[in-house]
């Protein structure tokens, strides 16, 4: 594997650490209002890259189709959101600002559902990379280096607000600056792992590239509408969620198309 897909799949989480870090500086709760800004953004960005670098790519790789390119697309992208469902009824988790735990009854402590809760959430950004640099070390049409490293810098520029929205709660909570940092950076773990895996089965993956490329965007699409856009809008003052949210999609628009 060359040095610039390692760099491609380890930028994202170095995003998320950074973001943990914050722990470091910056003492208490966020501010709802900030929570409130970074999450529209991410989820701005999380939607842009949806569309640009996975689902345009994917009825572009099946344009041989003719006028039913858009299936592989559109199938790709129920299966990735039915996953994330599955995942959403099968593991305990347990959302940042919430006191009730989501999934199945578990023993497991608040500050472990919580990480889960961010794990889900990063399982298809991880995949989202992955694919997109399984597809470039095999050729794909419709991808290019500087494309995949688009997608890698948005999602890293949307997991900074993520790291410190997972740390500084814990640390608020109790927990030690060491510990909630910690947590913070395990929680993006799972993004190069995801990654890592589907790169390796990029020889099975490749000739279904255009499913596996809206698989990943329809899990992404799945967090943003069941869990980062509710937080946006609860509560008075939502169109600072909303103004953040057109942001991000548009950082992550403008990056696709000037370096993809």
């Amino acid at each position: 594997m060359n040095m610039e897909v390692v760099r491609g799949i380890l930028i994202p989480f170095l995003g998320t650490s950074l973001g943990a870090a914050c722990v470091f500086f910056m003492r208490g709760k966020l501010n709802p209002m900030v929570q409130r800004a970074l999450t529209g953004f991410a989820a701005g960005v999380m939607v842009a890259a949806s569309i640009w670098s996975l689902i345009i790519p994917a009825i572009e790789q099946s344009e041989p189709m003719g006028a039913l390119a858009f299936v592989p697309a559109a199938v790709g992208f129920w299966i990735g959101i039915l996953f994330l469902l599955l995942l959403d009824k099968t593991v305990p988790h347990l959302h940042a600002g919430s006191d009730e735990a989501e999934g199945p009854r578990s023993p497991l402590g608040r500050v472990a559902k919580l990480v889960l809760a961010v794990t889900i959430h990063n399982l298809p950004e991880g995949m989202a990379v992955g694919v997109v640099y399984a597809g470039l070390l095999r050729g794909s049409a419709g991808i290019s280096a500087a494309g995949a490293m688009a997608l890698a810098l948005g999602i890293a520029i949307q997991n900074f607000p993520e790291g410190a929205i997972i740390s500084m709660p814990l640390r608020a909570e109790g927990q030690s600056t060491g510990r909630s940092f910690l947590y913070g950076v395990l929680s993006g773990a799972v993004e190069p792992l995801g990654a890592l895996l589907t790169i390796w089965f990029s020889a099975l993956l490749v000739p279904a590239m255009p499913y596996m490329l809206s698989f990943a965007a329809g899990a992404m699409v799945y967090v943003v509408v069941e869990e980062l856009i509710p937080e946006t809008q609860a509560g008075a003052h939502s169109n600072l969620g909303t103004l953040m949210f057109a942001l991000g999609f548009t950082v992550m628009m403008a990056l696709d198309c000037a370096l993809g």
